[in-house]
């Protein structure tokens, strides 16, 4: 006999209230950097537009999702963010994208190392090192950041609350999100702002 899914499952959460609670939680995140994180947001935006004004470029590094977020936030200074803007390209690179290089590395050394080796090669004095961490505590991000350091590269972090990195990074941008998924999410409204503050600082 053929069991209907309607009848055979005691449902703890009606699926509307599931997607109620979530967007709340998202807006309640986005609420909460609107009010705590625009003037971090602005600085960050203000270092990385200095750096393309001096001939100088973004490095992105995360982990997972931060790494998806750090190819997609390339991705806009490279080719715009703005579709009414035709302006020239931006030099951004997401350090998570080389699969043959991460593999490579992580098989000889170790994952730990696998950004703080490819800023070793690329990072120069004058660019910008932007970590997403919703965790702030991967120790391959803390090995990138102080790497970046070390060589002169300015360093903003993006994280969620109370990330043990945040004292280590010349701007740290934190969100309070109380969920990995709404932190997650509010990392694409900030990662967009920051991208139309430069876009409007260097092309008006």
């Amino acid at each position: 006999m053929a069991i209907r899914l309607d009848e055979c499952a005691i449902e703890v959460a009606r699926p509307e209230a599931v997607v109620h609670e979530h967007l709340d939680r998202a807006i309640s995140a986005q609420r909460r950097a609107h009010d705590e994180a625009i003037p971090a947001i602005v600085e960050a935006a203000r270092l990385i537009t200095a750096a393309f004004e001096g001939g100088h470029k973004l490095l992105l590094c995360g982990n997972g999702g931060s790494a998806a977020d750090c190819q997609h936030m390339a991705a806009e200074f490279v080719s715009r963010l703005s579709a009414d803007r035709d302006r020239r390209a931006l030099p951004a690179m997401a350090l998570t994208t080389d699969t043959s290089f991460l593999t490579a590395h992580a098989n000889d050394y170790d994952f730990e190392s696998v950004f703080e080796r490819q800023i070793e090669a690329f990072g120069e004095p004058g660019d910008v090192l932007i970590a997403i961490s919703t965790s702030g505590s991967s120790a391959n991000i803390v090995r990138a950041v102080k790497r970046a350091r070390l060589l002169g590269v300015s360093v903003v972090g993006l994280f969620g609350a109370g990330a043990p990195l945040r004292d280590l990074v010349h701007t740290a941008i934190e969100v309070q999100g109380g969920t990995a998924a709404a932190t997650q999410e509010c990392f694409v409204v900030v990662e967009h702002a920051i991208c139309e503050v430069v876009e409007e600082l260097l092309f008006g």
